[in-house]
């Protein structure tokens, strides 16, 4: 699995003209699933997300999690993010987990986010033509890979 960690002040995300979903400050998570990933990949991941101390403190120190500051979390499946451009100029997406692989992982990461957090968690609509709208706040803007952990 594979994340883009965005600290928003708000973001969005709209279908077919229609706002889908929107948060006020916290994340906006932009998740990439492979068909290697797993039940392990899920605990890891979540864990470590809603842990990240990337909030500002009194004293103006990343030294907050999201839900110390009770912020929001958006959630928007990614495939692209799997993106190989070893060869060519386009991109191959064979990494990417297949539809029937990625959406039930997709729900339970979203099961396991609100899990952690104690709060409902915002979502895209899996494998629909969104537009996402964001205002980073910083910018802070983190890659996470569950086969890397760095």
């Amino acid at each position: 699995m594979r994340a883009v960690i965005q600290r928003v002040s708000e973001a969005r995300v709209i279908v077919e003209k229609k706002i889908q979903s929107q948060i006020g400050p916290g994340l906006l998570i932009l998740l990439g699933i492979e068909d290697t990933d797993g039940a392990e990949d899920i605990e890891w991941l979540s864990g470590k997300i809603v842990r990240l101390r990337i909030f500002n403190d009194d004293e103006g120190v990343m030294n907050r999690s999201v839900g110390e500051v009770n912020g929001d979390i958006l959630v928007v499946s990614q495939f692209t993010l799997h993106a190989s451009t070893k060869k060519g100029n386009r991109p191959s997406y064979i990494r990417a987990a297949k539809p029937e692989t990625a959406i039930p992982l997709y729900k339970i990461f979203l099961k396991q986010i609100e899990k952690e957090t104690g709060k409902p968690v915002s979502a895209g609509i899996f494998g629909a033509m969104m537009e996402v709208s964001l205002v980073n706040d910083g910018p802070v803007t983190i890659l996470i890979d569950t086969k890397d952990k760095e």
